[in-house]
């Protein structure tokens, strides 16, 4: 089992900057791949960045973004520390959502673990 917690939402305005964090426990191998995906009212939750990290030879990190987001937000993870994150940079008020955590095994599939979400508000 994986259990993640996010944090760092807030409300901004826009052009600010958020960095969220996804703290991570449970089987390290059940979250190689961690991502960020969020969901606004009335729409359907979207996908925003992933990152997979290998475990056993070849080491290699692999990540990837949605095009809306692409040299705004960077995603990054710590794993001494166990954490996840998605630093967020010039926010518009179209990045407002709740923005959910999640962790699967593999480099594709469907993501098994969730955690509850941050609200991130951009005021215009």
């Amino acid at each position: 089992q994986v259990q993640l917690v996010e944090s760092g939402g807030g409300s901004v305005q826009a052009g600010g900057s958020l960095r969220l964090s996804c703290a991570a426990s449970g089987s390290t191998d059940s979250r190689r791949c961690m991502g960020w995906f969020r969901q606004a009212p009335g729409k359907e939750r979207e996908w925003v960045a992933s990152i997979y990290t290998s475990i056993y030879p070849p080491y290699y990190t692999k990540s990837g973004m949605t095009n809306s987001v692409k040299g705004r937000f960077t995603i990054s993870r710590d794993n001494a520390k166990n954490t996840l994150y998605l630093q967020m940079n010039s926010l518009t008020p179209d990045d407002t959502a709740m923005y959910y955590c999640a962790a699967r095994q593999g480099l594709v599939g469907r993501f098994n673990y969730w955690g509850q979400g941050t609200q991130v508000t951009v005021s215009s």
